[in-house]
């Protein structure tokens, strides 16, 4: 489990062919790595990785090629966002996140509104019902707040506003409209509608 806090930045730099999948490379910086351990689960992004390397700085994953049709920002060069499984002593400073990603958007709106910025994004349908206003979202292993919802025919568009901190400290600082971005809807709401799915029988 994660809390949807970044609290480091990596950049891939190697992509290396295992089965039909890849192992990836990810240069951690200053990332302090005296903590992790081979078999521990790093959130890339929003992607849950269990760590088979680590070394000078560098922790690396395989990953699925189906996980990779899947997941965006785990291309060569990519800058993710790192976060450490939590333990039961750490606070939850953001939400209860998974490191399973349900979907992907793309990015609609990406701009810079006085001293915030205005973050929109596209997502499928099928996820439509799980966001809310009001409600958490984590887009790129960031746990963010919905402040808007629309609803389309084939998809829902949603709004946040990502505080300057945030975009300090996470690969927004890289983000371009356009961009395909990591989405896991809220915990809770899956249990929601499994309740309710059984309360209707």
């Amino acid at each position: 489990m994660f809390t949807g806090i970044v609290t480091g930045l990596g950049r891939v730099i190697e992509h290396v062919a295992i089965g039909d999948g890849q192992r990836i490379g990810v240069a951690c910086g200053d990332w302090d790595l005296s903590d992790v351990a081979i078999g521990d689960s790093i959130a890339h992004s929003g992607c849950c990785l269990t760590i088979v390397h680590k070394g000078d700085g560098i922790l690396k994953s395989d990953v699925t090629a189906h996980s990779l049709s899947i997941v965006a920002g785990l291309q060569l060069g990519a800058l993710v966002n790192l976060e450490k499984s939590m333990t039961l002593a750490d606070k939850l400073g953001g939400h209860l996140v998974t490191g399973h990603v349900d979907a992907t958007g793309v990015v609609t709106q990406w701009k810079n509104i006085a001293e915030s910025w205005l973050l929109e994004i596209e997502a499928p349908s099928s996820i439509a019902k799980y966001i809310a206003k009001k409600g958490s979202i984590t887009v790129n292993g960031v746990s963010l707040t919905v402040n808007a919802v629309t609803d389309h025919a084939d998809s829902v568009r949603f709004q946040i506003n990502v505080i300057p901190h945030t975009f300090d400290v996470t690969n927004f600082r890289e983000l371009q409209q356009g961009a395909r971005v990591n989405l896991e809807i809220d915990t809770i709401a899956r249990y929601v509608e499994r309740m309710t799915e059984f309360a209707r029988q």
